[in-house]
Parts: C-alpha cells; structure tokens; sequence
C-alpha cells in the first residue's frame, strides 16, 4: 500500500519531468497572452486539423488484427464494449450522475474525461468548434494546472470540461513529460494502477531510471503516436512501435548468442517484464459504496511488480469473442513468438438471448448501486430492445509491456528449471522436448557463470 500511495503522490508531483527549452513564440505569447489553439496555430498551421484525425481525439480507428470486426468501420473507446470499463463515451458520456438518494449529492463521471477537448466539442467531433476545442496545453506544457481541468455546467446548463489556457501554463510548452501522459494512462480504467498496472518511474521501469520519457519511444510525428500490439488496445494511428526496431535494440540486442537466438521466438517483454500488476477482476454486477456514499464496481487489484504475468504464443492477431479477448498463434505459426500477458477478469451482464455483452451506463449504479438500471439506461442509449440480462465472466490478455528490467530480467534458469515459470505443455511442446528443454545441460554452463559474477 505504501508504494501505491508513493506512486499517487509521483503523479501528482511530477517527479519525472523534462523541462522545455525556450519556445520560439515565447516573446508573442508574453505580449498577447494565449489564446488556445489559434495562439498554436501562428507557428503551426494546419497542426489542429491534423489532430482531429488522431486516436487521441477521435477514440477509435479502424481496425485490421481482431477478428470479427467490420474492416469499414472504426472501433476503440468511443464504442467499443468489455469488462474492463463495461461501457464507452457512447453510454458513459461526461455527465452529471443522479443525487444520492443518502447525501442529496451528485459528481460528475464519464470515460471521456481523458478526451483534450472541452467536452463541448466531444470525442470524434470535427469543424471550426472543435479544433478551438483542443486542449493542447494538457500533454505539451509542463506547467499545467491540472486543478483547472475538471467538469463544470456553464450558464446553459450545459456539461464543460476546464481546461488550463493561462499564459504562465503557455510559457512552459516543451514535448510531452511523463506526467502529461500518465495522468491519463496511469488513472485509466477506474483509478490509479488499474487498467495497466504500471508506474513508469525509475524504481520500476528500465527506460525511465535512464531518464527517458514516455515519446522517447512512441516516437510522434503528425500527433500519430505508434503503440505496440496489445490484444487489448484496438485504435492504433496507423503507426507500431517495437523494441526490435533498428532506431532501439534491433534483433540482435545482447553480446551473448545464444541469448540473441532467442529473439527469433521469443518477444523481449517475456524476459524483461517478468512482473505485472493492477486489476485483475471486476464485477459490475455488484458495487460497493465508498465513503462518499456514492458506489463503484468491486474491484480487486495489485500494485505495479506484484503479481507474474502469463505467457502465451501471440502473432499480433486477436481472437475476440463474448468471453474472451486475447492473443491468437501458436508453436507451429512463425509469425508468433511467446509474449507475457497480464490477466483479467471481469463479470458483467450479457443478453441471454445473443450472448452478447451488454454495455451500462454508470450514472444510475454510481448513485445507488443499482446495476440493472445502468444496464437499462445503456440499452436505451443504444437502442437494444427485447434482452434479457445474466451474468457471466469474460477473460481479457493485456499485453505486458512497460514495467521493464535490466537487473532483474529472467535469465536461463528461470524458464529452462523443471519449476520455471514457461508451461512448455501448454506452449505447445512434447514430453521429450520437455525432458530436454528442462535439463541443467543446456544451461549449467551459463548459470553457472553468472553465478560467479554475481558472488
């Protein structure tokens, strides 16, 4: 719990930042003061048209590794459906949710908190609005207040997402710190370390005790941000990012060869992410009520490092079913090599009828835990009619990705001993290739080496 609250109060500070050089419009800004978007627009023509375009505004894309999917269509947080969230900006749109019944009370609540626009001009909206919409500030100014964004009803009545559009905030535009991003993607999914489980700070992360930060990987050009295959996250800028690429380790990362020999069918997160954390069960069938008397679905978690992955043969194809959504590939694919997952499970509520999942909208339980009115107003929302609701589990892979080691890397022993953590059987191997693979022949030599190292 400690490391948790260290973790919160990292976020909160933050501690990894990268100060910003000065900017060239910093003496135009002084004298006019800055006026969102148009102010970035003098310098950068065109840039908040482009962005319109982006994943990070649009929370969807189209999509080509998961089956099942309308190759027309466009998929990702904006209407996508699973047990993680159990709804989208679709159903779960920033709002203000009933009082409760207990306190009188109400908050505001919705999955496109994260979006950088003003809520005015929401997710995949386009035209002159929402490019003044844009929140450009919030992922380039290392100087954000971020106090200043939270949700608010104008004199219309209507749902406005602040927004930091200060001068001081403007002078300290630089490339993205790690706080910029993680304010998001640290807090996804209900809270701190629970969709992804990982802090990327230098007590748990490789990349960030160098002093790297978060685009010093996903490399952006256009605001089109490359991110990895993970079975879990559909919307992609059309843009991957991998450890194996020439610009980072290549193939052939290690001085020692045999060690190289294993890339060709082994993922390098399987030996440098041996750790995993955050959520791994959900139940939206059942809420439980904080101290501010308002309720969330029953979660159970594990701070980042706490828990082992699961490993799995992944050809960067998803299966997705109802009930399970994760990696497809197998020992006799080439394609696939064996990656490490993070587990989840979440129990939500599915038409008896179809099978399908069925989405809720979490303003109706938030106020009163009552689930199947959430389930009632998601349908409505979506115009399902004739279902009949029953609970059930769907199993989700996330990739393993972030939480990276140097020192504490699995080295030969950790996967070739009888007790390793690979389940050859489940891989795909046979009784005699286990014999072999689980012999202190093959790796005596090596271990025996490192040994002598280390003493």
């Amino acid at each position: 719990m400690k490391k948790f609250f260290a973790t919160v109060l990292c976020l909160l500070l933050g501690v990894v930042q990268v100060m910003a050089a000065d900017h060239p419009g910093k003496e135009s800004i002084e004298k006019n003061g800055y006026k969102g978007p148009e102010t970035c627009e003098e310098c950068h023509p065109g840039t908040t048209k482009g962005f319109l375009q982006s994943v990070h505004w649009k929370h969807a894309s189209k999509v080509n590794n998961v089956e099942g999917l309308d190759p027309k269509k466009e998929y990702g947080m904006k209407n996508r459906i699973y047990t993680m969230c159990n709804g989208n900006d679709i159903v779960n749109n920033l709002k203000e949710i009933p009082k409760s019944p207990e306190t009188g009370k109400t908050k505001f609540t919705g999955c496109n908190t994260c979006h950088p626009g003003n809520h005015l001009s929401d997710v995949g909206s386009t035209g002159a609005d929402a490019e003044g919409a844009i929140d450009c500030l919030v992922c380039h100014s290392t100087d954000y207040d971020f106090r200043q964004r939270k949700p608010f009803k104008n004199e219309k009545g209507e749902v406005v997402m602040g927004q930091d559009r200060s001068t001081k905030a403007a002078l300290a535009i630089g490339k993205p710190t790690v706080k910029n991003c993680m304010v998001c993607h640290e807090a996804a999914g209900g809270g701190v370390l629970v969709k992804r489980g990982f802090a990327f700070n230098k007590e748990t992360d490789a990349h960030a005790a160098k002093g790297m930060v978060c685009v010093d990987c996903h490399k952006t050009k256009n605001h089109k941000i490359p991110t990895g295959y993970d079975p879990n996250n559909w919307a992609n800028d059309g843009v991957r990012v991998s450890c194996a690429d020439t610009a980072c380790h290549g193939n052939s990362p290690h001085k020692d060869a045999a060690l190289n020999r294993h890339t060709a069918r082994i993922a390098c997160q399987t030996c440098h992410i041996p750790r995993t954390g955050g959520a791994f069960a959900k139940d939206f069938t059942k809420w439980e009520q904080g101290s501010d008397k308002f309720y969330e679905p029953t979660t159970l978690r594990k701070e980042a490092n706490e828990t082992v992955p699961v490993y799995a043969w992944y050809n960067k194809t998803v299966k997705n079913t109802p009930t399970f959504i994760g990696p497809k590939g197998s020992r006799k694919d080439k394609n696939s090599k064996i990656y490490p997952f993070k587990i989840f499970q979440g129990k939500a509520f599915f038409d008896k009828k179809t099978g399908q999942l069925l989405s809720m909208d979490f303003a109706p339980p938030m106020a009163t835990g009552d689930t199947l009115a959430g389930v009632a107003s998601a349908a409505k929302t979506l115009g399902i009619k004739n279902y009949t609701p029953v609970p059930g589990w769907q199993t989700i892979y996330f990739g393993s990705n972030h939480l990276v080691t140097k020192g504490k890397a699995l080295f030969c022993a950790n996967c070739h001993a009888p007790n390793g953590v690979l389940n050859f059987k489940d891989l795909g191997y046979t009784d005699k290739e286990i014999l072999r693979l689980t012999s202190p022949e093959i790796y005596l030599e090596n271990v025996l080496k490192k040994q002598k190292e280390d003493w």
